[in-house]
């Protein structure tokens, strides 16, 4: 199993887990909206919680995976998957 994609799922199930991404990604916006009215600082939010996610991961898949994991981040940046609102040109 990879941490990137996990098992393929079933035709089914595909529904189900673009929905509960949907309603991660709902809840972890609000609980930072939150944190950002509590003036936590930007930066020591998201430092905080990388550590939470990579903590995570590595208790449910070891080191070595999310080692692996991590090492193909930088490409992933650079064609800006993870960027909002941005043009490329």
């Amino acid at each position: 199993m990879t941490i990137a994609t996990g098992l393929a799922p079933a035709a089914k199930d595909e529904r189900s887990i673009a929905e509960k991404k949907r309603l991660a990604l709902t809840y972890l916006s609000d609980a930072w909206d939150e944190a950002l009215a509590e003036r936590v600082d930007p930066d020591i939010l998201a430092n905080s919680a990388l550590f939470l996610a990579l903590s995570d991961l590595i208790a449910a898949y070891g080191e070595q995976a999310v080692a692996e994991f991590a090492r193909g981040l930088p490409k992933r940046i650079e064609a800006f998957e993870f960027s909002i609102d941005v043009t490329v040109q």
